[in-house]
């Protein structure tokens, strides 16, 4: 029985030392081929763009949304965790069964911004980053801006750098201890994929003990009416003056 044992775990370490040096994923190509499907039938059956199933088919792929997960093991007959992709604990898109995604990540990165007096004055430039999945392009995407945020009292506005993004967002906001509630507004890339279309919404956000990060989520609707909800955080940068304004009036990448 040990013998057996240990040539069974030899085989699966040949194995996964093999898998390991693959180019492609040979779990989803075989289930396709399985099945006498072309990558464009295979696609069109997930409801996808061809150039994403060739994604999953490369080595390493990114892991399906759940609405493609329930297309592809329909499609293929097999479970998910038999197609060759990662588990994915962190980040999920829930469809809420009215059109909407909710956009959760389970553990946020911790913040390394540097850190400031905690609760009470949150004036300052900050990075702002906001996440949502795109049903349309079936992908999740970030927005940026470095942002200045005025306070008073138990007040607080937010407006983005012009120099920061193609589009422009801002956000009036009440404050309450460590928590911030209120609304968000975001004018859109004239010349981008949503052609200039304004989106407005709902955030809270809460400080975390180092008073260097906001965390929350937003809620909102999308360009079809839907509503979805997505994570959204703030990290300090400096204090707002005439010249740290003007080193952070540019995009966050750069």
């Amino acid at each position: 029985m040990g013998r057996q044992a240990d040539e069974s775990m030899a085989t699966f370490q040949r194995h996964a030392a093999y898998r390991g040096r693959m180019s492609k994923n040979l779990a989803l190509v075989a289930a396709r081929v399985a099945r006498n499907l072309t990558q464009e039938e295979a696609a069109v059956l997930a409801e996808v763009t061809k150039r994403t199933w060739q994604r999953w088919e490369d080595a390493d792929p990114p892991r399906p949304q759940p609405a493609q997960v329930r297309r592809l093991q329909s499609s293929l007959g097999l479970p998910v965790e038999q197609l060759g992709f990662p588990p994915d604990k962190n980040r999920i898109v829930v469809e809420d069964g009215r059109g909407g995604h909710d956009l959760e990540i389970r553990f946020p990165p911790i913040s390394t911004a540097p850190a400031r007096p905690p609760a009470s004055d949150y004036a300052g430039i900050w990075l702002s980053r906001y996440e949502y999945f795109s049903s349309s392009r079936e992908e999740t995407y970030a927005g940026q801006h470095f942002v200045v945020l005025q306070q008073d009292g138990s007040s607080a506005s937010v407006r983005s750098l012009l120099g920061s993004a193609s589009s422009t967002m801002s956000m009036d906001l009440a404050i309450d201890g460590v928590v911030l509630t209120g609304t968000w507004v975001e004018d859109t890339d004239k010349t981008g994929y949503y052609r200039g279309k304004r989106y407005v919404g709902g955030i809270q956000l809460v400080a975390d003990p180092s008073g260097a990060r906001l965390a929350g989520k937003w809620v909102g609707h999308g360009k079809d009416g839907e509503v979805n909800t997505g994570p959204w955080r703030l990290d300090y940068q400096a204090a707002a003056t005439k010249a740290t304004i003007a080193e952070y009036d540019r995009p966050p990448n750069d």
